[in-house]
């Protein structure tokens, strides 16, 4: 599905920038922080949320504070690819809060996903519940981080 882009001007910019910066910050100290009226600027994120530029607004939790230590990168190849069974690994993953995030990806693997689990237990656990028992799966490809070296959830607009 294909969003149509939004025209953005100067002062929508200025309202994405700083909430994605905190987007738990008052709207009247957003609106001081982006030099516009308290109404205006409630008007401009509740345009922003009906478009769907923003999408939701969420809390960053530190992984390592809440038992989810272990972060991998994994690459998925199906053993057949036509959309029917890319769908069906794309709802399966869905399914799992293990997964942070999952790409549909060209060239090379199918899938790449994100994971984040408490530990390696943890993760052969995932592992065989998503990939040894998918008929579907030929090869997996796993990448551990040893260290995060940036995270960032800003878009630059």
């Amino acid at each position: 599905m294909i969003n149509k882009q939004l025209d953005l001007d100067e002062l929508d910019r200025r309202i994405l920038n700083a909430l994605q910066m905190d987007a738990s910050q008052t709207n009247n100290d957003l609106a001081a922080a982006v030099h516009a009226s308290p109404p205006t600027c409630l008007r401009r994120v509740k345009r922003l949320i009906d478009a769907g530029v923003i999408e939701r607004q969420v809390a960053i939790v530190a992984p390592q504070m809440v038992g989810a230590g272990l972060t991998s990168i994994v690459e998925i190849t199906l053993d057949k690819q036509a959309d029917e069974q890319q769908v069906e690994f794309e709802a399966l993953v869905a399914q799992e809060s293990a997964v942070l995030q999952c790409y549909r990806v060209s060239p090379g693997p199918d899938f790449v996903l994100v994971v984040q689990v408490a530990d390696m237990q943890a993760y052969h656990a995932l592992a065989h519940r998503l990939f040894a028992t998918h008929a579907n799966v030929r090869n997996v490809r796993s990448f551990f981080s040893i260290n995060r070296s940036k995270f960032e959830t800003r878009i630059a607009v």
